[in-house]
């Protein structure tokens, strides 16, 4: 008898921590493949600033009521180009995920290349010019030891022979 006692705690463990992997949370929902293909393409409209089906609020109704909305227009053969329009006209274009690749967006996805195409040019310019310029006699080199006279040379090291003797 005290033999099972262990036994069945243990079991009695393992069923309670795999029963949340065996029950749909409340509220949750299966989504189809397709569902959740299109889904990534849109933002969850809560101000989370996550992709519709990764947001991960607890009890976010507006994630829920998107994706309810979602499943049911495939459901009823709707297909993604007039789901996204219902989606358009309701939250406007700020529900895309990503930018549109046309119109006044293809602006969004193009500047960045113009940019590194740019900086890029700018870069190469600035060190070819560089490279041209005619290099410069350092200040404190040989052109400034041939300005001191003798007399003022001669005292120098004799005053450091001084200072070095021991």
């Amino acid at each position: 008898m005290t033999k099972r006692r262990p036994i069945v705690a243990i079991a009695a463990l393992i069923a309670l921590a795999a029963l949340p992997l065996m029950i749909t949370p409340a509220g949750g929902q299966q989504l189809s493949d397709r569902a959740k293909q299109i889904g990534h393409k849109f933002m969850c409209m809560c101000g989370c600033n996550q992709v519709l089906t990764e947001c991960n609020h607890v009890g976010c109704s507006v994630s829920a009521s998107m994706l309810k909305e979602l499943n049911q227009g495939l459901a009823n053969g709707g297909t993604e180009e007039s789901i996204t329009q219902g989606f358009l006209q309701e939250f406007g274009t700020k529900v895309y995920a990503e930018p549109p690749k046309s119109g006044f967006s293809l602006i969004a996805w193009v500047m960045p290349t113009f940019y590194l195409v740019a900086g890029a040019g700018v870069v190469i310019f600035v060190i070819s010019r560089w490279r041209k310029r005619p290099a410069t006699e350092p200040s404190g080199g040989v052109s400034a030891a041939s300005h001191v006279s003798p007399e003022l040379l001669e005292r120098a090291r004799a005053q450091a022979a001084r200072d070095t003797e021991d």
